[in-house]
């Protein structure tokens, strides 16, 4: 008869295997992370922009010129600058910004807030009118319903970002006057809430400012909404075809013969399986609005990590271009490690 393990030695297997997936994580996140800083920083040498003549004009004396390429380690191997530039980004130093004269990681720490707030609550409608939609559309395969749910999703595909937030300032801001227009706030409230966590929405209700808070929500409304179409029409499309194939199994054929409600057998028996791909979808989606917002921000003059790095392009501004690009990949590497783990635990074949 064979004896089965003492408890104590059980929890040491669980712990190593624990230990082990977790060093395996934190490796994981490391090796790619180093991927990403040395994708970014080869790109920004070979974009043909001096940061040089960025920093000094192209009127400047070669002895000028040269003084400033040294100062900025230009002068050195390239693997000495890249080496420089991984100590330098592990201590949270991404250089100075020519366009603002402040420190890269500064600015960032000021300008991301608003693209995630925004791209927060576009992922927020995706998912809350996205993922029913697609349940309805698979559960009425073929109606005239499932139809016009499928235009729908073609229509976020096809739309350019930009030209669907013109219409949408045309329509709902200078003709309907239903939402606030360009910008995050009525140029009046500006700098009255001090920015504790860079989110407008959470900073006005800590400061008691509901005026704030309400005219914040009128000018974000639109962009968001606009973001959250494009999520939208990929969450819908993923949850259709999600659960046209859980429609098809055995197991909700059984449910139905039983006489289950049709609400019961789609909801509970036929979703539940799809809920850990739709984690993924959710994840990838949310970090695409993060990284993708550029031209909402230009529209409406939102001031976030889009238009900043935008701004940097225009002005050859390369340690802006670099330190927004790190930050949206390390932010994009997050969420799809998160989205694993949320995989896990909603999965235990997984685990």
């Amino acid at each position: 008869m064979a004896l089965s393990p003492a408890p104590a030695v059980v929890a040491r297997r669980r712990w190593g295997r624990g230990l082990s997936a977790l060093l395996g994580f934190v490796a994981t996140v490391f090796l790619t992370f180093l991927g990403l800083l040395a994708i970014t920083f080869f790109i920004g040498r070979v974009i043909p922009i001096d940061p040089v003549l960025a920093v000094v004009g192209d009127r400047a004396t070669k002895a000028v010129y040269e003084a400033a390429r040294a100062q900025m380690g230009l002068d050195q191997p390239l693997y000495m600058q890249f080496f420089n530039y991984v100590v330098g980004v592990l201590s949270g130093n991404l250089g100075q910004s020519v366009s603002t004269g402040r420190a890269v990681a500064e600015d960032i720490s000021r300008f991301f807030p608003a693209t995630l707030e925004m791209a927060t609550i576009g992922i927020i409608i995706g998912v809350v009118i996205g993922v029913p939609l697609g349940v309805i559309a698979a559960s009425r395969q073929g109606s005239i319903i499932d139809q016009i749910i499928r235009v729908v999703g073609l229509l976020g595909y096809s739309m350019p970002a930009f030209w669907l937030g013109l219409v949408g300032l045309a329509v709902f801001y200078a003709r309907l006057r239903w939402v606030g227009g360009p910008g995050r706030l009525d140029i009046f409230y500006d700098g009255l809430v001090d920015p504790v966590t860079g989110l407008t929405l959470i900073d006005s209700l800590l400061a008691g400012e509901i005026d704030i808070f309400w005219n914040a929500i009128n000018h974000l409304i639109l962009p968001a909404s606009v973001l959250g179409f494009f999520s939208l029409a990929y969450i819908a499309r993923m949850t259709r075809s999600f659960m046209l194939d859980q429609l098809s199994q055995e197991f909700v054929t059984t449910a139905r013969v039983k006489g289950l409600p049709e609400r019961v057998v789609i909801w509970r028996h036929a979703f539940n399986p799809i809920r850990v791909p739709l984690i993924t979808v959710i994840g990838l989606s949310y970090a695409g609005l993060l990284e993708g917002s550029v031209m909402i921000e230009t529209v409406f003059s939102w001031p976030g990590i889009g238009n900043y790095l935008t701004t940097a392009l225009l002005n050859a501004d390369m340690n802006a271009v670099l330190g927004s690009t790190l930050v949206i990949g390390a932010v994009f590497i997050f969420i799809n490690k998160v989205s694993d783990v949320l995989y896990r635990v909603l999965d235990p074949r997984a685990r």
